[in-house]
Parts: C-alpha cells; structure tokens; sequence
C-alpha cells in the first residue's frame, strides 16, 4: 500500500473509535493520566504537563453565586454552552492566583514543560472536565452531561497528540470543550467533536 493511502487508512480506523471515546467514564480517563477527581466544592488542578503538579483548590459559597450567575437559567442547549465558555473563563481566572497559573500559554509550547503554573492539553483537558463536573454537582448543567476527555493525533496522520473535554448535549451531540489553544482566561473552544477531531493540533 503507498504511503498516502495508508496514513488515510490508518487515520480512518483511528476516527472511528475517537468518535466513541468520550462515552467512556471520566474516572478511567482520570486514573489513567494521574488526575483526581473533582468534588462537589473543591478540584484538583493538574499542571506541569501530564498532571505532573497538582493544586487542591476549594470553592466557597460566593464562588458558587458566581458559578449560578453565570449559568442562569438558559433556554437552550446553545445557550447553555455559552454559559459553559463564560464559566470556564472564571474558573481558570478564579483558580489561577493559588495555582500560580495567570501567565499560563496557549497552545504547544514545550519549553515549559514541568513548569509550575503551566499547562499543556492533558492538564486542561483534566481542569475543564473538573470543572464542569463541578459544575454538575451543583445542579448547573440542565441539556449537557460531562463526557470523557478524547484525544486526537497520533504522528502518523502528520498531527500532534491533543485532548480535550467533552459535554454532550440533551440531543446526544458531543461537543469539545477545548480551553488549550488559548492563554489562562480567555474562552475556550467550543465545536462540535466530529469538527475537532477534523483540525489540526494548532487549532
């Protein structure tokens, strides 16, 4: 088989079990990269790269009228993922200072690797599912249930391994949920999953 035909090959087989990834159980996908699982008022935030650092923040009862502020009372699945992308701005900026994650970069950037304070796509994949389980616990999620983390890329396809979250809405689309491409704070990506497994690792 020529080259180009086998990477398409291989590629094919490879998507056809990433669609069905984030069916799985967020606790394997936990237990497998070092992560812990959030609680109802507190998470465990990975960095480092790989969830090699971890920082236990708690959420008090004014970040919990925060979280319910920004969530409202949506009338959509559209809308609630909006909400989602606003929550999980917060979330970031709100854990950054005991973190130490405020100058934390988007996108690969290998350098810092084991850097305090810095994340690559393993550890924001582990925050922001942290952070919308959270979220759930506390009744915040009406049309989304929290998937399991899913991973794209595998060198041979000619991309860079990435992971993302997932929510699935109440009509049993996925979505990714992917805060890595960008700095602490900004929004993070919001797509269909079939759309993202379609991208490049840059985007």
């Amino acid at each position: 088989m020529r080259r180009g035909a086998l990477l398409i090959a291989l590629t094919a087989v490879a998507l056809s079990g990433c669609v069905e990834q984030h069916k799985g159980q967020p606790q394997v996908w936990y237990a497998a990269h070092g992560a812990v699982l959030p609680q109802t008022h507190k998470v465990s935030v990975c960095h480092g790269f790989g969830c090699q650092l971890k920082t236990s923040v708690a959420f008090g009862s004014a970040d919990l009228r925060k979280m319910r502020g920004i969530f409202g009372k949506p009338k959509s699945a559209a809308q609630e993922r909006a909400a989602i992308a606003r929550y999980i701005s917060w979330a970031e900026k709100r854990v950054a200072p005991e973190v130490g994650s405020e100058d934390d970069v988007g996108g690969l950037d290998l350098m810092n690797s084991g850097v305090h304070g810095q994340m690559d796509c393993i550890d924001e994949a582990a925050n922001t599912t942290s952070y919308l389980m959270m979220a759930d616990k506390n009744g915040l999620l009406r049309f989304h249930t929290v998937g399991s983390p899913v991973a794209r890329g595998f060198f041979l396809d000619g991309r860079y391994p990435h992971a993302t979250a997932v929510v699935v809405d109440d009509g049993g689309t996925p979505w990714a949920i992917d805060s890595w491409p960008h700095r602490n704070g900004v929004p993070p990506n919001v797509l269909p999953l079939s759309t993202w497994f379609a991208r490049s690792a840059a985007s």
